[in-house]
C-alpha cells in the first residue's frame, strides 16, 4: 500500500473502536463505560466476568477486575474485549468476595493500558481501587490545582482526580469520598473499594445509571439490569441521585453525600445505549423503544411498502412503527456481527464503502419497494447518507428516514463521546437541508413531547420526564463552563 493511502485511514488507532474522530466510518455515538460490583460472594470474580460480558456493549477498548480477599487486592486489566482479557487461569487467580469491574470506551482519556480500570492505588490507609462510568466536567481544573499542590498523576483518566482528592484528605475514607464527590461536577456512577469496604455513589442528577441487586446474601451493582439478569441476581432498586452506599462488615449503610438535584438520566440510554432487555427507572427499554416508534408513526406517518430498522438499536422502534401503521416490518438490513474489532486500515477509496463492512441491504426485500428506514439518531450524517444510498443501490424506489429522537445539536459533557458542535449536522443544517444531504425522500425526527411520552415520563412530575436532553435542547442540568477547561465526552 502506498504512503499516501496509508495516511488515509478510517481510524487513527490500532483498531476502529479505539476512539472517534471525523473519519470514523461508523458515525454513531460511542458507548460510555460499564461498571459492575460484588460484595459478599465467594465467586466475586466469576460473577463479575459474566456481568462485564453483559455490559460489553458499553465499552470494547479495555476491561479490568479488582478483587479483595479482605487482606489484599488481586487484579487484572487488559486492552480488548472481556473474553480476550480474561481466561480461566486469570480468573482463578482473582480470589476474594469483594470486587469491582469495568469495561471502557475512552473519549477524553487516552487509549492505553494505564487508563484501563479499575485504577488501583496504595495510600496511607492501605489499598484503594476505583472504577467509574461517566465524566467529570471540571476534572481539568481540579487536576491542575492538584498538580500545583504537588500531586503526580499516573494516568490521563479523570477517575484519578477522585483518588487524589481522597488520598489528600485526613478524614476517614467515607467522609473523604463524600468531600471528593462534592467537589466534582458531571455525570458519574462511582465504585470505590478497599480491602474490606465497597462504596457506590451516583451523581446528584442521576445522569449515569447504576442499579443494586441481590444474589443470595451478596449485593450486586451494575450499570444495567441486564447484567444482574445474566448472573441470576434480583433487582432491588436504582441507586438514587446523590446517594452513597457503604458495604462493610456491618452490612449495607444507605447514606448520601449531597441532596438530589434535578433528576436527569441520560435520554440516550433510553434511545440507544442500553441493551433492550435492561430496565431503567422502571421502564423496559425494548418496550420504550417500541413506543418511540409508535409515537413516531403517529407524528409523521408516511405511506410505504415496508419498515426496516438500522440494526441493532433501532429494531425495537421499527417494530413499534410497523405495528402502529400496519406497514409490514422486514429485515431490510443485516448487520455483520464480526466487525467489532479489526486491525485492517482500508484506503480512502474504500471509506465510502466502509459501511458495508457493518451493514448489508437485503436486495430481495427492498428492491422495488418504498422503504421507511428507522434509526435512533443522526450525528454527523455520514453513515445515514451511506445507508440511504445503500438501500437505493439495492433497488428501493423511495427511502423515508424516521429518527426516534429529536435532532442532536449539542455536545455531551457527561460521558457520551460526541463531536464538536460544528460537526453535528443538526446544528448547522435545517431538517430540509439534512434531508437533501442524506439523499432521503423525507426526514422527520421524534418530538420532545413524543420522547417523554414514550419513556413513560408524561405522567411524571419530574422535569422533562426525569431525563437530560441537553444534546437536543442545550439545557444542561449542571454547570458546564469552567474557564474553558470543561471536559467533553467520557473521561473515565
Amino acid at each position: 500500500m502506498s504512503d499516501e493511502l496509508n495516511k488515509q485511514t478510517l481510524w487513527t488507532g490500532d483498531y476502529y473502536n479505539q476512539g472517534t474522530g471525523p473519519n470514523d466510518i461508523f458515525d454513531t455515538l460511542k458507548e460510555e463505560c460499564g461498571v459492575f460490583g460484588v460484595y459478599g460472594h465467594s465467586e466475586a470474580a466469576s460473577l463479575s466476568y459474566y456481568g462485564l460480558h453483559a455490559l460489553q456493549h458499553r465499552g470494547e477498548e479495555s476491561a479490568g477486575l479488582c478483587v479483595s480477599d479482605r487482606n489484599q487486592f488481586h487484579y487484572h486489566r487488559g486492552m480488548g474485549l472481556v473474553k480476550e482479557v480474561f481466561d480461566k487461569d486469570t480468573l482463578g487467580s482473582l480470589t476474594g468476595d469483594i470486587s469491582i469491574g469495568h469495561v471502557r470506551y475512552s473519549t477524553s482519556g487516552d487509549s492505553r493500558l494505564t487508563n484501563a480500570q479499575p485504577l488501583v492505588f496504595r495510600y496511607r490507609a492501605g489499598e484503594l481501587a476505583l472504577a467509574t462510568n461517566g465524566n467529570i466536567v471540571n476534572a481539568p481544573q481540579i487536576r491542575r490545582e492538584l498538580e500545583e499542590a504537588g500531586s503526580i498523576f499516573q494516568t490521563t483518566s479523570d477517575t484519578e482526580v477522585v483518588a487524589h482528592l481522597i488520598a489528600r484528605s485526613n478524614k476517614p475514607l467515607v467522609e473523604a469520598a463524600k468531600d471528593a464527590f462534592r467537589q466534582i461536577v458531571g455525570g458519574f456512577a462511582f465504585m470505590i473499594m478497599t480491602n474490606e469496604q465497597l462504596i457506590v455513589a451516583s451523581d446528584p442528577n442521576g445522569l449515569r445509571p447504576i442499579t443494586m441487586g441481590r444474589l443470595g446474601e451478596a449485593y450486586i451493582f451494575a450499570s444495567e439490569t441486564c447484567a444482574l439478569e445474566t448472573i441470576g441476581a434480583e433487582l432491588v432498586r436504582d441507586v438514587q441521585p446523590g446517594e452513597l452506599l457503604i458495604l462493610d462488615q456491618h452490612g449495607l449503610i444507605e447514606d448520601r453525600y449531597i441532596e438530589p438535584q434535578r433528576k436527569a438520566l441520560c435520554s440516550m440510554e433510553y434511545i440507544y445505549f442500553a441493551r433492550p432487555d435492561s430496565d431503567m427507572n422502571g421502564a423496559n427499554l425494548h418496550a420504550a423503544r417500541k413506543r418511540m416508534g409508535s409515537v413516531m408513526a403517529q407524528e409523521s406517518f408516511i405511506d410505504a411498502d415496508l419498515v426496516t430498522g438500522v440494526p441493532d438499536s433501532s429494531i425495537s422502534a421499527a417494530i413499534g412503527f410497523a405495528e402502529q401503521t400496519g406497514i409490514p416490518y422486514e429485515l431490510g438490513m443485516i448487520k455483520n456481527k464480526y466487525t467489532g474489532r479489526t486491525f485492517i486500515q482500508p484506503s480512502q477509496e474504500l471509506r465510502e464503502q466502509g459501511v458495508k463492512m457493518k451493514l448489508s441491504a437485503v436486495r430481495r426485500v427492498v428492491e422495488g419497494k418504498r422503504v421507511v428506514m428507522i434509526d435512533d439518531s443522526i450525528v454527523r450524517g455520514t453513515t445515514s447518507r451511506r445507508i440511504v444510498n445503500m438501500l437505493r443501490d439495492a433497488g428501493a424506489t423511495e427511502v423515508h428516514v424516521r429518527i426516534t429522537s429529536p435532532p442532536f445539536k449539542n455536545p455531551c459533557f457527561y460521558g457520551i463521546d460526541t463531536p464538536d458542535r460544528r460537526e453535528l449536522i443538526a446544528s448547522t443544517m435545517s431538517i430540509e437541508e439534512m434531508r437533501k444531504e442524506l439523499n432521503a425522500d423525507s426526514l422527520t425526527f421524534l418530538s420532545f413531547e413524543g420522547l417523554i411520552k414514550a419513556v413513560g415520563g408524561d405522567n411524571s412530575t419530574d422535569y422533562k420526564g426525569g431525563m437530560c436532553m441537553a444534546c437536543f435542547d442545550n439545557d444542561y442540568p449542571t454547570q458546564t463552563d469552567f474557564g474553558g477547561e470543561e471536559q467533553f465526552g467520557c473521561g473515565c
